[in-house]
């Protein structure tokens, strides 16, 4: 109701938190005129007209709770608060729901509910990039999931990924262009949005003008030896060693390569045989890291994401 209140003031825009995964937590201000966009592109994507149900297990004090409400003003169609919680419970009398957001931490409970594969149109996933195999999982649960691109700072998701594509290959929202700059780092074209262009700090590998594959952020690349290793890419290669195991890469400093990737797990890890089990499952040494941690809690931000900080 909070945020409801907000939308319909004569202020033509709105305050949004960033949730601090890439640096300090922030309050930005958006254009209701933008966030108005962004939804009808996104409506206009997945079909959602004054007949659509859609529903949200997500907190309306972040970007993605407060756009699935847009959604609903501009498609005039019915919304369903769910509890925000990693579990999430589809009330027995909500036979059909067109579009479900969730963050990757509520992966897991949409898994032990494989019966509402066939009640869920599509599952938008936000807030982090799930693992391989949690896409995998959801597709062969028989869900329907796009993996976003976006930021607050655009309102939500410029660009979409099928879960099922092994690639995951981004293709831009109706309105929306790409390019890059020299360093390879995105930059989003949207005209008819207030901001226009956009340049991030993500580096991608870009397909055309429309599609693009994301590696990592800019930031936080580690040079190792002058050879470039991305954490992000980096996790995707140990998450099947790792299993379920929280873990993250970060760059600490190395007396021999300036930098080297570091291992950052929670909890309690023979390491050793950790090593042993990427050593067998990495043919190529320069991916495999070069410091092991083991912490009692990975730091998180306020709405769950790990942030990648070398521990003391």
């Amino acid at each position: 109701m909070a945020f409801l209140n907000d939308f319909f003031s004569a202020s033509p825009y709105i305050t949004a938190h960033t949730s601090g995964s890439t640096g300090k937590p922030k309050d930005i201000r958006l254009l209701k005129s933008d966030m108005r966009l962004s939804a009808r592109a996104t409506n206009a994507f997945f079909g959602i007209d004054r007949a659509s149900v859609l529903a949200s297990p997500l907190s309306q004090d972040y970007i993605a709770g407060k756009m699935m409400v847009v959604r609903a003003i501009e498609a005039n169609c019915r919304l369903i608060q769910l509890p925000v919680s990693n579990e999430i419970e589809i009330p027995d009398d909500i036979s059909h729901i067109d579009l479900l957001p969730v963050v990757p931490s509520q992966i897991a409970s949409l898994l032990s509910h494989q019966e509402y594969a066939g009640r869920i149109s599509a599952v938008l996933i936000g807030g982090a990039a799930p693992s391989a195999e949690q896409c995998k999982s959801l597709t062969d649960a028989g869900y329907n999931a796009f993996i976003s691109y976006g930021m607050t700072e655009t309102c939500s998701h410029v660009a979409l990924a099928e879960a099922n594509d092994a690639d995951r290959t981004f293709h831009a929202m109706p309105g929306i262009n790409f390019e890059t700059d020299t360093d390879g780092r995105l930059a989003i074209l949207a005209p008819e949005f207030s901001f226009a262009r956009l340049q991030t700090n993500d580096i991608v590998e870009l397909i055309d003008s429309r599609s693009f594959r994301w590696r990592g952020r800019a930031d936080g690349v580690i040079n190792s030896g002058g050879l470039k290793l991305f954490p992000e890419e980096l996790e995707a290669l140990y998450a099947p060693v790792l299993g379920s195991r929280p873990f993250y890469v970060c760059g600490a400093s190395h007396p021999l390569w300036g930098q080297a990737a570091m291992l950052v797990i929670e909890g309690y890890a023979d390491t050793d045989e950790i090593a042993a089990a990427l050593s067998n499952a990495i043919p190529d040494h320069r991916f495999l890291p070069k410091i092991f941690r083991t912490v009692a809690s990975l730091p998180r931000t306020s709405n769950g994401k790990i942030r990648r900080i070398v521990p003391s």
